[in-house]
């Protein structure tokens, strides 16, 4: 059971969060996919239509949500992240490039990290506090960066079902909140199949995903922890998995024992319960 008190008596908390890749997820997968028509506007589905619609979605179910947004995304389609800042919700940091990096030498994870802070501020006038990994890859290095920089959470991890502090450097005592994801949460993981970019299989329909993202909000709620959906637009923003997406936000929504809430706002009542900061697992090979 997670330590922290959730508003309300709720026993868990929830959060539906965007990554709104676009183009950047298949450039920096398969660079040469830039000189395919085809899946290029498969990918600038999202920010062109499919956010549109989820702001929508979210707007009728009374939900706020954290959008990671590449900064690359946000250079090439600002006025879809300025929709997205100007309909209330918070807009958090997915690289620049939408480039792994635990691929990638500390220079250029810097400079990754940096780029997209400064491109996310310059198109919203917000300078995000919370991280996601391209591809949920996080290197052994990010979590320093990142509490260097004054960033306030990553969600990127797999080992826990609630938020918890960690310390990249236990020394110097600076910490961030761990809010952790897992595979069977992604909408990715359903909808996805572009060839020789990524293919994962026979495309789900609307109702077997909500079974399973379901049937894990189920065990959250028996066990106590931090329920957290990863959505993509230009996935789940079409037409059938919207609306099937819609009515199960109207469904959590409706259930007493559970808090919804953005990325943001379980970061901070994570630090307000003050647990021991982690340290950072050191593996050895």
């Amino acid at each position: 059971m997670s330590a922290i008190r959730w508003p309300g008596g709720a026993g868990c908390a929830a959060s539906f969060s965007f990554d709104v890749d676009g183009e950047s997820a298949v450039l920096a997968a398969a660079p040469s996919a830039a000189g395919s028509l085809s899946t290029m506007t498969h990918q600038a589905y999202g920010p062109l239509v499919g956010v549109r619609r989820l702001l929508e979605v979210l707007e009728r179910t009374g939900t706020r949500s954290t959008f990671f947004v590449p900064g690359y995304t946000a250079e090439l389609h600002p006025g879809t992240v300025r929709d997205i800042a100007a309909a209330g919700h918070e807009i958090a940091h997915h690289g620049y490039h939408h480039l792994k990096p635990a691929g990638l030498s500390t220079a250029e994870q810097i400079e990754q990290l940096d780029r997209g802070s400064d491109a996310l501020e310059r198109v919203s006038g917000i300078r995000p506090v919370g991280y996601r990994a391209p591809m949920w890859d996080l290197s052994w290095e990010m979590p320093g960066l990142l509490a260097a920089r004054g960033f306030r959470y990553d969600s990127s991890l797999m080992d826990d079902d609630a938020p918890y502090l960690l310390a990249p450097d236990p020394a110097s005592g600076a910490a961030i909140v761990e809010i952790p994801i897992q595979w069977a949460l992604d909408d990715w993981e359903q909808y996805c199949y572009l060839p020789d970019v990524t293919e994962l299989g026979p495309i789900q329909t609307p109702q077997h995903a909500v079974e399973l993202w379901r049937s894990e909000l189920d065990g959250i709620r028996r066990f106590g922890g931090c329920w957290v959906l990863t959505n993509h637009p230009f996935l789940s923003g079409r037409p059938g998995r919207a609306t099937a997406l819609e009515a199960f936000i109207a469904e959590v929504r409706a259930m007493p024992d559970v808090w919804v809430a953005t990325l943001g706002e379980i970061a901070e009542l994570t630090v307000a319960a003050s647990p021991a900061p982690r340290p950072l697992p050191r593996i050895e090979p």
